[in-house]
């Protein structure tokens, strides 16, 4: 009888704590509900804070984190940036994009300031086979495995500065100086310069180059006047740009003066004040979003851009630069809904090669700078609605038809 007893205790108790497994087991499975929802597609963002190029670099930072608090997660998945600093230096660019991938398990690159170290980080993706979205131009690289694995935001040099050698040939120049860095960018600037010219039957007849560090560009004026060009296109950018706007204009140089992308900046203006006045630049459509017609999508785009970037930092934008890490954001998010879509996960080889073939078959997706459409053939993504023509009148930008 005490037995009996015993054994329908022991089978109360033991109930008991079946019961409570089962909900804890339970309360557990629903725990892991949502956060099996909210897996995050990890971003890994590469930049110049620090060194000779953080000029571009903070801005970069400062649009990426508008495309994060304009974008924040898709299909429930968040997205979530990891940001490295590579000082401006190329080793480190390639090394912070190696860490990236191998430690922190990203499933994108995005990155970073300065041709020569996009181009180290390009190399870098290649390799370890992961798709990166280029924020500053770069030189062709090779297509890697299975095909290419970087597409890039930043209009081709060459397609901006047909637009100033069709603006010179609809105004019936014949004749254009160069004056502008003794770099890699002077280079690209005057070989773009050299080949639309060239078909539009107009001559470059002088070819004058500065360092940056130069803190004169007398001797460089006076021989570019003595060529006697119809124009003169400028070949740099930011405050060492401004140095032949002022000397020439200290020479009463009346003609016309024709800019480039890189002149695009408010330290260019504050230093070129009113020497500036008549350039005519090429730039993207984002310069003027204002005075953009109603019809063109980008200019909702861009306003929308200025409005998160004022929301994530506090501060309107006043560069060029931040706008193509805001597009590179852009060009992520639609790729990585796309690749979402196949079924790949998050964090796995599989999503990533899901996303690199989506960004090579991105169509029509509208930002700031352009309308994107990435083929395998192509990197650059753009065409001539990436291109607007603005001159400088009293510190502003207008657009010119």
């Amino acid at each position: 009888m005490a037995l009996a007893k015993q054994n329908k205790k022991f089978s109360r108790k033991t109930g008991a704590m079946n019961l409570i497994k089962g909900l804890l087991a339970s309360t557990a499975l629903l725990l892991a509900v949502p956060q099996l929802a909210q897996a995050e597609i990890l971003v890994g963002f590469v930049t110049g804070l620090s060194g000779p190029v953080s000029s571009i670099g903070i801005p970069n930072a400062k649009g990426i984190a508008a495309g994060q608090a304009y974008i924040g997660e898709i299909g429930g998945e968040k997205l979530r940036l990891i940001q490295l600093d590579d000082g401006s230096d190329p080793t480190a660019s390639a090394r912070n994009a190696r860490k990236l991938v191998e430690q922190e398990k990203v499933d994108v690159l995005i990155g970073t300031s300065g041709a020569p170290q996009t181009l180290a980080m390009a190399t870098a993706a290649i390799e370890m086979k992961i798709p990166m979205i280029a924020v500053s131009p770069i030189a062709p690289v090779p297509a890697g495995d299975g095909g290419p694995w970087v597409v890039q935001t930043p209009q081709p040099t060459p397609l901006l500065v047909q637009g100033i050698v069709d603006h010179m040939k609809a105004k019936g120049l014949k004749t254009v100086a160069f004056i502008g860095f003794s770099d890699a960018f002077g280079d690209l600037m005057y070989n773009s310069l050299e080949q639309s010219a060239k078909t539009a039957d107009i001559k470059v007849i002088a070819n004058e180059r500065y360092a940056r560090s130069d803190s004169s560009v007398t001797a460089q004026v006076l021989r570019a006047l003595a060529a006697r060009p119809d124009a003169i296109m400028l070949g740099g950018t930011g405050t060492p740009g401004a140095l032949p706007v002022i000397a020439l204009s200290e020479r009463g140089y009346k003609g016309p003066l024709y800019g480039n992308h890189g002149l695009i900046s408010a330290d260019f203006l504050r230093l070129a004040g009113k020497a500036a006045n008549g350039i005519i630049c090429p730039t993207g459509p984002v310069t003027a979003a204002e005075q953009l017609p109603a019809s063109n999508p980008i200019q909702k785009v861009a306003l929308d851009f200025r409005a998160a970037f004022e929301k994530a930092n506090g501060e309107a934008p006043t560069d060029s630069f931040s706008s193509y890490s805001f597009d590179g954001w852009l060009v992520f998010a639609d790729a990585a809904k796309r690749a979402m879509a196949t079924g790949a996960k998050p964090g796995s080889p599989e999503f990533r090669t899901a996303l690199r073939q989506a960004l090579f078959t991105t169509k029509e997706v509208v930002g700031t700078q352009g309308v994107y459409t990435y083929l395998p053939a192509d990197r650059h993504g753009v065409d001539a609605r990436s291109r607007i023509l603005v001159q400088i009148e009293d510190g502003k930008y207008k657009l010119l038809p």
